[in-house]
């Protein structure tokens, strides 16, 4: 059974969908038939900078090596992620736990996401810094 009332009935901030396990198949939650989850990622996101050099794609990255073991101590961590896209200047980083776990981590406020978020948010040139949380599942 999944452990909190927040893994069962996520809400991606972004979008406003609710999803709502309807039943536990094994280890996983079905929100519908077919559609069934064991993990869940927190997104870390952010527009970045071209100028001076990509300054700001580089401090945002040393902010990412500085709090990179206490994301990988994360009770229930899966995965790590780190996504740049050169063209559109995004920066994103993807947490993914076992949603056992979630519930653990949302009460710890999902740390360090704070710190990192504050650290990101006062490096010139770093815009638009957002959090989502989702469901993810191989497809096979």
């Amino acid at each position: 059974m999944l452990a909190s009332k927040t893994a069962q009935s996520l809400i991606s901030r972004r979008s406003a969908l609710v999803i709502t396990p309807r039943r536990m198949v094994s280890s996983k939650a079905t929100i519908t038939e077919g559609v069934e989850f064991d993990t869940i990622a927190r997104e870390w996101r952010m527009k970045w900078s071209g100028d001076n050099d990509k300054a700001s794609l580089a401090a945002v990255q040393k902010v990412l090596d500085s709090v990179k073991a206490e994301i990988k101590a994360v009770p229930g961590v899966k995965s790590v992620q780190r996504v740049v896209c050169g063209g559109c200047l995004d920066y994103k980083v993807v947490v993914s736990v076992s949603a056992d776990k979630y519930g653990d981590w949302e009460g710890a406020e999902f740390a360090p996401e704070a710190k990192f978020l504050a650290a990101v948010k006062d490096i010139p040139g770093v815009s638009t810094v957002e959090t989502q949380t989702y469901t993810l599942m191989p497809v096979e």
